[in-house]
């Protein structure tokens, strides 16, 4: 358990939590382990099987706290959430934006951005390790992303541009294996498996990703904006559209990168993983706090934003994106600025 930047994360599976005055408490079989005043929170994620009290949704609610739940394996359940106070114009905005293709440029924005950020990615590595890696087959990749890229712009309609999207992520995920660099034997990236993840690496991708979109979801309720109605991705019920949207220009620099680190910096082992009889490879719970430990200190960090041009800590990334997605939507800019890696 632990509250990291204004959120509370629960990774014990057998707490419960209650309401007590406008306190939350963490109990373990009824015994008290831990209290949090309700005001020193903007959010709790929930890795227990023991659920939370009604009188505690409700206060959460009316607190404007998103409580959000995950199996303690990281699958993402849902999210609850309080009244909202977006401008029902913007929503309108929204939802016309989602049923045409006038949506057409917000898409290739983030879609190039996703592009330009993999390709950075492997860029850098391919700089700083260059005696590690194929060289040559990740300058092919960097040559092949930047060949599509140049594509996208002139794509026609979204399903164009998500054919684009789909060979440069597999253009990309060919040589991901490249980037890792240590504990090979452990780690290792074939392809993206999902549902489940069959490899430790694509157990830590598929944690982190379902942690940043109920991050980047949690931000755009909070600026009224429908985290259900993307522009890129399909409506499916259930699934949180438009932060799928966002995350795509983030996964690169924000979780790939991360994910990277905690193996080749030797953070993350072999015995933070368990395997199920369906082959499906989990993060057991110690593998879970370390990957929230070190994701705490990475949240913390200072990264320059190129569209404000100025600093921000990486934990409030998704909400200036929010913020500017809303300001599109509102007319107040012309075009919604995906964030890309500067330098």
């Amino acid at each position: 358990m632990k509250k990291l930047l204004n959120v509370l994360y629960v990774t014990q599976p057998d707490y419960y939590l209650k309401k007590e005055g406008r306190n939350i408490v963490v109990t373990l079989d009824g015994k008290r382990v831990a209290r949090y005043p309700i005001h020193i929170l903007r959010q709790i994620v929930c890795f227990n099987y023991m659920g939370v009290s009604p009188r505690l949704m409700k206060m959460c609610m009316e607190e404007q706290v998103a409580l959000s739940f995950f199996t303690p394996y990281g699958k993402y359940c849902g999210r609850l959430l309080g009244a909202s106070y977006g401008n029902i114009y913007t929503r309108k905005r929204q939802y016309e934006l989602a049923a045409s293709e006038t949506s057409l440029d917000f898409v290739k924005n983030i879609i190039y951005a996703k592009s330009y950020n993999s390709r950075k990615i492997l860029i850098r590595f391919k700089n700083d390790h260059k005696n590690a890696i194929n060289y040559s087959a990740v300058q092919n990749a960097i040559d092949a992303i930047k060949d599509l890229m140049l594509k996208i712009q002139s794509a026609p309609d979204k399903d164009s541009v998500r054919g684009l999207e789909g060979l440069i992520a597999r253009t990309y995920f060919a040589v991901l294996d490249e980037l890792i660099l240590k504990q090979k034997e452990d780690f290792y990236f074939r392809e993206r498996s999902k549902r489940p993840p069959m490899d430790r690496f694509n157990a830590l991708l598929s944690f982190m990703y379902a942690l940043y979109t109920n991050n980047i979801a949690a931000a755009l309720e909070g600026v009224g904006i429908d985290a259900y109605a993307g522009f890129f991705h399909t409506d499916r019920p259930g699934r949180v559209s438009m932060a799928l949207d966002i995350i795509e220009e983030m996964r690169a620099y924000v979780i790939d990168k991360f994910c990277l680190s905690l193996v080749n910096l030797n953070r993350i082992g072999k015995v933070h993983f368990e395997i199920k009889e369906n082959g499906a490879c989990l993060l057991n719970e110690k593998g879970r706090d370390i990957v929230l430990k070190y994701w705490n200190k990475r949240e913390q960090e200072e990264i320059f934003h190129p569209f404000t041009e100025e600093k921000i800590k990486l934990g409030l990334l998704p909400h200036v994106q929010a913020q500017l997605l809303n300001s599109y939507l509102r007319g107040d800019i012309n075009a919604y600025p995906p964030f890309m890696i500067g330098g």
